[in-house]
This record gives C-alpha cells, sequence and structure tokens, in this order.
C-alpha cells in the first residue's frame, strides 16, 4: 500500500471517524467475546485450570489456527460460566465495550444448548436470567441496546451422521420461550462439513411461526451448496459467513437481487485457513471474473429494527 505524509495522515483520521461513528454489531458470539481478565477471574472463581495463567498467554492461546482450536477455545470459555451471576457478568461487561466502540446496537450471538450439554447443573432459566440482568443493567449504565440469537450448535444434533435434533430442538424451545428477554432470531453455528443445513428446517420452521428471525452460519467451512441450503430450507434473511458464495455467480446474484446480506468475518477467514491472507480475500478479483464486492452492495440491516421497551 502506498505511503507519504499526507496518505497516512489521511488513514488516520479515517481510523479515527470510523471509531467515533455510531455502530451496529450483528456478528459476535458472546462467549467468545470474553475479556482475557475475566476469564482468569472466572477461572478462579470456579476453580478451573486455563491453557495460560495470565493475559498475554490468553490472548496468544485465543489466536486460532483452524476450526478445531476455535472450538476448544469456545467450549473452554463456556465451561467457566457456572451461575447466572456469570452471564450477567459478562453481558454487562459486552455491554460495556460495545459503548466505548460506539456501538450503540447488537445481535448477539448465544449459544444455550452448550451450557446445557456440559452438564453444569444449569437450568435454562439460569442463563436467561443472567443474561437479562446484565442488558438491562447495560442499558442502563452505557445506552446501548442488545438482543439475542440463540445458537443452535449443528454438530451436536447429529449422531454418527445421522441428525437427531438433540440440539436443535431444545434451542428452538428456548428462543421461542425467550422472545420477551430480547432473542430476536434463531441461529445454526459449528463446522458445516457432515452437518449440512437441510435437517434444521423444521426447527427454523417453528422459529419463524413463532415470529423469530432466520440467520444462520453457511458458506464458512463449506462452499456454496451450504449457502444455498439456508436459503432454500432455513428461509435465511442473513447469512452469518457467507463468504464462499464468491464460489457460485449466480448465488452471489441471488443474494443481491433479494437483498440477503452477508456478514463476512475477515480476520477469522484467515486464522481458519479459509484464506492464506488478507490480499486473497474477497472480494479481490478472480482471474477473468466478476468481482464478490459487485454484489455487495446493500450494508447489513438488523433483523429488529426497534429494542423492546
Amino acid at each position: 500500500m502506498p505511503s507519504s505524509p499526507l496518505i497516512n495522515d489521511l488513514r488516520a483520521r479515517l481510523l479515527r471517524f470510523a471509531a467515533a461513528m455510531p455502530k451496529i454489531e450483528l456478528h459476535v458470539h458472546l462467549e467468545g467475546a470474553i475479556a482475557p481478565a475475566t476469564v482468569l477471574a472466572l477461572a478462579r472463581r470456579h476453580g478451573r485450570t486455563l491453557p495460560a495463567q495470565d493475559e498475554a498467554g490468553l490472548r496468544a492461546w485465543y489466536r486460532f489456527t483452524h476450526f478445531r482450536h476455535f472450538v476448544e477455545v469456545y467450549l473452554t470459555l463456556s465451561d467457566l460460566l457456572r451461575t447466572a451471576a456469570d452471564f450477567e457478568l459478562i453481558a454487562y461487561e459486552f455491554g460495556r465495550d460495545m459503548a466505548q466502540q460506539h456501538i450503540r446496537y447488537a445481535e448477539v450471538t448465544f449459544t444455550p444448548y452448550t451450557h446445557l450439554w456440559q452438564n453444569k447443573g444449569l437450568h435454562p432459566d439460569d442463563l436467561i436470567a443472567g443474561l437479562e440482568a446484565g442488558r438491562q443493567r447495560a442499558r442502563q449504565d452505557f445506552g446501548v441496546e442488545m438482543a439475542w440469537v440463540f445458537d443452535i450448535p449443528r454438530n451436536l444434533s447429529f449422531a454418527d451422521g445421522v441428525y437427531t435434533g438433540r440440539a436443535s430442538d431444545p434451542t428452538v424451545e428456548m428462543a421461542i420461550a425467550y422472545r420477551d428477554r430480547g432473542v430476536v432470531a434463531l441461529g445454526l453455528g459449528g463446522n458445516e462439513v457432515g452437518a449440512p443445513p437441510e435437517p434444521f428446517a423444521p426447527a427454523f420452521a417453528a422459529a419463524r411461526s413463532a415470529g423469530l428471525h432466520s440467520v444462520p452460519h453457511a458458506g464458512e467451512t463449506a462452499g456454496p451448496a451450504s449457502v444455498w441450503g439456508a436459503l432454500r430450507a432455513l428461509g435465511a434473511e442473513r447469512i452469518g459467513h457467507g463468504v464462499r458464495s464468491v464460489e457460485d455467480p449466480d448465488l452471489l446474484t441471488y443474494l443481491a437481487e433479494r437483498r440477503i446480506p452477508l456478514e463476512v468475518n475477515l480476520t477469522s477467514n484467515i486464522c481458519l485457513g479459509i484464506y492464506p491472507d488478507y490480499a486473497a480475500h474477497p472480494p479481490a478479483p478472480p482471474a477473468g471474473g466478476r468481482r464478490a464486492g459487485d454484489h455487495q452492495q446493500r450494508r447489513p440491516a438488523p433483523v429488529r429494527h426497534h429494542p423492546d421497551p
């Protein structure tokens, strides 16, 4: 990238402008957004062992290099959350971080089934009580608004390659039950390989019938077929990740014509090895082809436009 005093000054002013402008956050996982200092405090509180014993070590451990490492980090952090007060703490601190970054509204992905699957003695009401208390405190203290996307861990819904609904059924039940406490959408996360979207169609149909929105992950660890499945079987209104859509020009046209935005996460894609570096990441134009960005003319929109009172 060219460099000169004038360009450097312009870049610095643009960064300050971007930092100060009001923003909306649409792709963030609450359990993955816990600050290292809080992770250490939670581990001490519950007598849990971590791979690192200081903040610098945890930050290094956070730098995942493949999907299995990402899941390891996520499950280790989730294991630290053992009481309603723990969930209140991380929701409140997330709201504080939002305010520091001038984020006014966030749709935050949360995976409730993981905390039940980990056999920590938690009840669904413990989860939502903590989340709601933290959300309300953050609204009062920082003036930010959070809504929840309850996320199905797709891989826990299969056994020996057969869909069982073990994770999806209770997740949908919780999402519908807690609509009055900030749940606005149903999500679908995890490794797409061996866990396609189509079997989750009944779960998403139930959620949509109850007034929830459909915002599954697709097109991250699998290609365009996963995105097509999310669109056709799950009625996706917004796609988490979706970067692999660039491999199918017809899919890009479909997304653009129907104004379905993608939540593309550049750094994550490089950490997972989906692309080797930023230079290779779309919208870099393929040889003789169209730029992915040619189809990305609309900014992602939140699925909820009016915060609950």
